[in-house]
């Protein structure tokens, strides 16, 4: 039997409905088995603005070698008394099959997230995480559904451990802008949703995005807004 593809995208929907995720990175949440190409690097940076906060990311990465993506960067938390909450994430990414058009992808990212002010009295290396990216090509590359199976330590008094899971996607909509929509969480609370819009000014290397965000039944406390910007270089690296 021969399933459409938006088949699986609702069935995997259905399943993940009832979780929630703690950790977050990108303007979208859910990540892709990609990395950046061979001796090249990317720059992500976005501004979210929360209820009662701004954040403003910046994450470069670059693949120096053939299969290991490494990303160093972080944020600058604004709260509405105007207090600065940096946090710095570093992380490794690479691919155990790579995704191919009409075909699959799956990879390990694993990373950590260090805020100085709350952290300054343990560990060095702030909350952990690891996770499983997946992803599916259909129809020519024009569908992209990505799933993430994880695992986040959170250090607290009490050092949580966390299941995270997440299911996205991606629809091509013109010939250079992208539909994206995801939703992701932890075995604990409600789960999340994000939608946004994504457009190639320059195609596969100057990127403008926009997304939504908010917590299943949270009303407006939750949301949030982002706007950013990708720039993604020609392979420049020895």
């Amino acid at each position: 039997m021969t399933f459409h593809p938006y088949t699986y995208y609702f069935f995997i929907l259905i399943i993940i409905c009832f979780i929630d995720w703690a950790h977050a990175a990108r303007p979208l949440i859910v990540d892709d088995a990609r990395i950046v190409d061979s001796k090249a690097c990317q720059l992500e940076s976005w501004m979210k603005k929360n209820t009662g906060s701004i954040e403003y990311w910046t994450l470069p990465a670059c693949n120096f070698t053939h299969n290991l993506e490494l990303t160093f960067g972080g944020a600058v938390i604004s709260n509405s008394d105007n207090a600065k909450n940096p946090n710095i994430l570093i992380q490794g990414k690479t691919l155990f099959k790579p995704m191919e058009i009409n075909g699959w992808g799956i990879g390990l990212a694993i990373g950590a997230i260090h805020n100085p002010t709350i952290n300054i009295n343990r560990n060095l290396t702030g909350d952990l995480y690891a996770y499983i990216p997946t992803s599916f090509s259909f129809r020519d590359g024009h569908v992209v559904l990505n799933t993430n199976v994880g695992w986040l330590y959170r250090r607290s008094e009490s050092n949580e451990h966390h299941l995270t899971l997440g299911v996205g996607s991606e629809i091509l909509f013109t010939k250079n802008s992208w539909l994206v929509a995801e939703i992701f969480g932890q075995n604990q609370g409600k789960p999340f949703f994000h939608i946004g819009f994504r457009y190639w000014i320059y195609p596969d290397h100057i990127q403008v995005d926009t997304t939504y965000g908010n917590r299943f039944g949270s009303g407006n406390d939750e949301q949030w807004f982002t706007v950013g910007l990708r720039l993604i270089s020609p392979a420049f690296l020895p």
